[in-house]
């Protein structure tokens, strides 16, 4: 039994992933990174794709240009390292280019878009950008109106502690007053 995770990237900034077994994942076997599928044969029809990457059972990244299963190479930099300072490099182990077995999630991106939208495709709703930002607008609206009220209530509150200490010290007077009578 073959199966695969595969993370399709749109060019709009979505990711979506399905997950394809036996006879739909039997066509990606051999296939290399770079290579082209069509969207047909994972049943996403108008569509087509371009393999740019992926990883093993073990989560050790597919590098291009490396032949066999796994190697430990020594790298300066790319898939399979995040990098050090300059000119540092490490020995790594990455997988090879072309998918197998063992291969457990593929990466996808969309060279040619079909009719429909992956997002229809997928059954996940579109998010308006607009109302997101709307809402962020809204928020720090309410949080500065907020801060309005607590400065405005922080100093009615001083102005009423100055006005008590004012009169205390006009009944203190009258009361000093009253007492030389």
């Amino acid at each position: 039994m073959v199966s695969f995770k595969l993370c399709i990237s749109d060019p709009s900034g979505k990711t979506f992933q399905r997950e394809v077994k036996d006879n739909l994942a039997r066509p990606f076997i051999g296939l290399n990174i770079g290579e082209t599928v069509k969207g047909d044969s994972i049943e996403i029809s108008g569509y087509e794709f371009q393999i740019t990457g992926g990883s093993d059972y073990c989560g050790f990244p597919m590098r291009k240009g490396i032949l066999g299963l796994r190697k430990k190479i020594a790298i300066y930099g790319g898939v399979g390292f995040r990098g050090d300072a300059k000119g540092i490099k490490r020995r790594k182990t990455v997988c090879g280019h072309k998918i197998h077995e063992k291969i457990s999630q593929i990466n996808l991106k969309v060279t040619k878009q079909g009719t429909k939208k992956l997002a229809e495709i997928f059954g996940v709703p579109e998010e308006k950008k607009e109302g997101k930002a709307e809402a962020k607008k809204q928020e720090k609206a309410e949080a500065k109106e907020h801060k309005v009220e607590e400065k405005k209530d922080a100093k009615e509150h001083k102005e009423t502690k100055e006005h008590k200490a004012e009169e205390k010290k006009v009944d203190a007077k009258e009361h000093k007053e009253d007492k030389k009578e």
